[in-house]
C-alpha cells in the first residue's frame, strides 16, 4: 500500500500583468492554494485551487483553513483512505478538494496528463474602450485566436454598443465571440441584452444572470437569438442536469476546480453530451497548473472547442520553470511534458505555508 509521507502546502498571491475586469469587480492578483504531495513510493504530484469570490463561495481564508484540515488527515493514510476523505470534502469545499484530489492523480500518473498536442483556447478582449477595440482585436487575431470573449453585464445600453463595434470589426473574418456576463445582469436587463443581441459573429452568450437564478436563466434562454452557456449556474452533474431538464441552456462550463478530479472532469464530459448539451471546458482563473490540467483532458476529449484554460496567460510571473507555450492561438504540449515548479518565483508569491510530514 502506498502512503501520504508528506503535503506541503502553500498560499500564493500570483500578481496579473493587467487588471483582468469582470462585472462584479476587478482582478489584480489571484489567490492560489497550492498543494504537494510526496508519497511513500517516492513519487509526487501536485495541484492547485484558485480562490475567486463569484466563481466560488469559498473565501481564500476558509480554503486555507480546510486544507490544514484535510492534510492534517490525510498525513500517513493511504492513497486510498486519503481519496476517500476528499469525497466528503466536495459538497462544502469543491475547490480546496480539488487541489488534493488532482495532486494524487498527478502522482499516481493519471493518464489523461501524458496528453500531447495542441489544443485552441480563446483570446479575452479587455478593453472598455471602443477606441482601443480595434487594436487589441487586430493584436489577437494575428496571435491566431479564432474566438474572443467579450464581458458584459455592466449597463445594457453601453454594452449592446460595444459588442456591436466588435461585431463591426470582424465583418469579413471567421472570428467569432463569447460574450460573458458573468451574473452580472438582473433578470429583465439579461433578457433584453439577449433579445437585443444580433447574432452576427456571435458564437454564444454566457451567464447573463445570478448563479442561483434559474427562472431568469431559462427566460434569457427562451428571449435569445444566440446560444446560451451557463459557468457559475454550473457546479456538479446534479446542476448539469437540471440545465438539460429546464432546458435552460445550450451549453455548460465545466472547470476541474469544481469537480473534484480529472476523472470526475472526463466523466461530467460524457454525461453533459448523453444529456443532449453541449460543453466549453476550462477556467480563465487558474494558474499553469489548473490550465496545464484541463488542456490535458481538452487534448483528447475537445480539442475542436476552444477552451477558456487561459488564466496562465493572465501572470505576470510563470509559476513554472517550463511555462506552458502558445502557438497559433493554442496551447502546446510536447510529447512527454511534465511541468516543474519554479521556487524562486513560488517564493516570491507565497504569502503563508505549512508542512505536514
Amino acid at each position: 500500500m502506498i502512503h501520504v509521507d508528506r503535503v506541503l502546502l502553500r498560499l500564493l498571491r500570483v500578481e496579473l500583468a493587467q487588471p483582468y475586469k469582470l462585472s462584479f469587480g476587478t482582478v489584480l492578483a489571484f489567490d492560489t492554494l497550492l498543494v504537494e504531495l510526496l508519497l511513500d513510493d517516492g513519487t509526487r504530484g501536485f495541484g492547485e485551487a484558485t480562490i475567486l469570490t463569484g466563481y466560488t463561495d469559498e473565501t481564500v481564508e476558509e480554503c486555507w483553513r480546510a486544507a490544514q484540515d484535510i492534510a492534517a488527515q490525510i498525513r500517513g493514510e493511504t492513497t486510498r483512505e486519503a481519496s476517500e476523505m476528499l469525497v466528503s470534502r466536495l459538497p462544502s469545499n469543491p475547490f480546496t478538494a480539488t487541489a488534493f484530489g488532482t495532486a494524487f492523480e498527478m502522482a499516481a500518473g493519471h493518464p489523461a496528463l501524458r496528453a500531447s498536442g495542441n489544443v485552441p483556447i480563446l483570446g479575452v478582449i479587455n478593453t472598455l474602450e471602443e477606441k482601443k477595440l480595434a487594436s487589441e482585436i487586430e493584436s489577437l487575431i494575428k496571435a491566431g485566436y479564432k474566438t474572443l470573449k467579450v464581458k458584459v453585464g455592466w449597463q445594457v445600453d453601453t454594452d449592446l454598443a460595444r459588442v456591436e463595434a466588435v461585431q463591426q470589426i470582424l465583418a469579413g473574418t471567421d472570428v467569432n465571440i463569447r460574450i460573458d456576463a458573468n451574473q452580472g445582469f438582473s433578470s429583465q436587463d439579461g433578457v433584453r441584452f439577449a433579445r437585443s443581441l444580433r447574432p452576427d459573429h456571435v458564437e454564444l452568450f454566457e451567464q447573463a444572470c445570478d448563479a442561483d437564478d434559474w427562472e431568469s436563466a431559462v427566460a434569457v434562454k427562451n428571449a435569445a437569438r444566440v446560444p446560451i452557456m451557463l459557468d457559475e449556474s454550473i457546479y456538479g452533474m446534479g446542476d448539469v442536469e437540471r440545465a438539460a431538464k429546464l432546458r435552460a441552456a445550450n451549453l455548460v462550463k465545466l472547470k476541474l476546480m469544481k469537480l473534484g478530479s480529472l476523472t470526475s472532469l472526463e466523466m461530467a464530459l460524457g454525461k453533459t453530451k448523453s444529456l443532449g448539451l453541449r460543453a466549453v471546458l476550462g477556467n480563465g482563473v487558474a494558474t499553469e497548473i489548473g490550465c496545464w490540467m484541463e488542456a490535458c483532458v481538452a487534448a483528447v476529449r475537445l480539442r475542436d472547442v476552444a477552451g477558456e484554460m487561459n488564466g496562465f496567460l493572465k501572470q505576470k510571473i510563470p509559476t513554472l520553470k517550463n511555462p506552458l507555450t502558445i502557438q497559433n492561438g493554442a496551447i502546446v504540449i510536447p510529447d512527454g511534458y511534465r511541468p516543474e515548479l519554479d521556487e524562486n518565483a513560488l517564493a516570491a508569491m507565497q504569502i503563508s505555508s505549512e508542512s505536514y510530514h
